[in-house]
């Protein structure tokens, strides 16, 4: 089993920035990739960015230009980065890895709230 703890959300005015950091532990090894996904009220969970272990990322439409997903690998820590908030970034943000040998299984965060006002 895999743990992810995310820390750093909060409330920002738009056009503020906030810094998510999402840290694993348990069974490291069984995962690679990690990333964040995101559900505002009434909407389905979201994708937002992946990183690989070997630093390969990708984003979503919606943020790219905005946020940046970095990691530490010996830290086994994740972080997202966000600039240029907007009211519409306002949302539950989870931290996520696949399991590496079957890609359905995910690991979950609790999910750290960000709200943006405008």
């Amino acid at each position: 089993q895999v743990q992810l703890v995310e820390s750093g959300g909060g409330s920002v005015q738009a056009g503020g920035s906030l810094r998510l950091s999402c840290a694993a532990s348990g069974s490291i090894f069984s995962i690679n990739a990690m990333g964040w996904y995101r559900q505002a009220p009434g909407k389905q969970r979201e994708f937002i960015a992946s990183i690989t272990s070997g630093g390969r990322t990708n984003y979503a439409d919606s943020v790219k230009g905005r946020f940046t997903i970095s990691r530490d690998n010996a830290k086994n820590t994740v972080w997202l980065q966000m600039n240029s908030l907007k009211s519409e970034d306002t949302a539950v943000y989870y931290c996520n890895a696949p399991e590496r040998h079957n890609a359905e299984y995910h690991y979950w965060g609790q999910g750290t709230q960000v709200t943006v006002s405008s």
